[in-house]
């Protein structure tokens, strides 16, 4: 059974009545969790193409490449994506709920930044309505400041690439404190760790990416202060 179908039962749940909250909280834990963390991109996605004023065709080709979506599963893919889309509720409450769903798992939650930050950059433009949004989704989230600068320094190409920022460190902090961090990163990036917390298998190649960057970003802070 493909995710999307899994994602229709639920769908199938809201239009039933249920509310989102009462469907979020049968998809606490694994595999569900991976349900609900599908749902959480696509419709916080569709949430952000509203800021920028249009959904292109770059942002749908995003879609596909954070979740591969077979032929036979685009009706339910475009289904939770117009729904989140057309619903009167603000993107607020939706990150309010969502950031209830894994509320025991931050880690989680810094997952779907980056795959909100990559359907942001799909066409190539920072928008400052996107900005705007990712930022105070990531409030929401509860993330701290130095981790929204690091993603916003690894995605978007006119952001400084210092790799303080990228690491989400001080400048002045002891290298071994940084490889502390470092580690931890790496950690929390590995493939297996990503799908045991409930990461779709198809968002988990988002992370090689991430593990570029931050490997890159400790390299040279090593390197300069060897």
């Amino acid at each position: 059974m493909s995710i999307w179908t899994r994602i229709a039962d639920a769908l199938n749940a809201l239009a039933k009545g249920e509310s989102l909250t009462a469907v979020f909280e049968k998809l606490r834990t694994p595999p569900e969790r991976s349900v609900a963390f599908a749902i959480a991109v696509v419709a916080l996605g569709a949430k952000m193409a509203k800021a920028d004023g249009q959904v292109t065709r770059d942002e749908v080709t995003a879609f596909r490449e954070v979740f591969q979506i077979a032929p036979e599963d685009e009706d339910g893919a475009a289904k939770v994506f117009d729904m989140a889309r057309t619903d009167v509720a603000g993107y607020k409450d939706y990150a309010r709920k969502i950031a209830g769903m894994f509320a025991d798992d931050s880690t989680t939650l810094c997952d779907l930044m980056e795959g909100l930050f990559h359907i942001a950059m799909a066409d190539g433009f920072y928008h400052p309505n996107e900005n705007e949004f990712l930022e105070e989704v990531s409030r929401i989230f509860g993330q701290t400041d130095a981790q929204f600068m690091a993603l916003r320094a690894r995605f978007v190409p006119d952001a400084p690439k210092d790799p303080y920022t990228v690491l989400g460190v001080a400048r002045n902090a002891p290298l071994p404190e940084i490889r502390k961090v470092w580690r931890q990163l790496v950690r929390e990036t590995h493939p297996d760790a990503m799908m045991a917390r409930g990461v779709p298998e198809e968002a988990v190649r988002l992370a090689e990416k991430k593990m570029i960057d931050i490997n890159r970003a400790w390299d040279e802070i090593n390197g300069a202060r060897v």
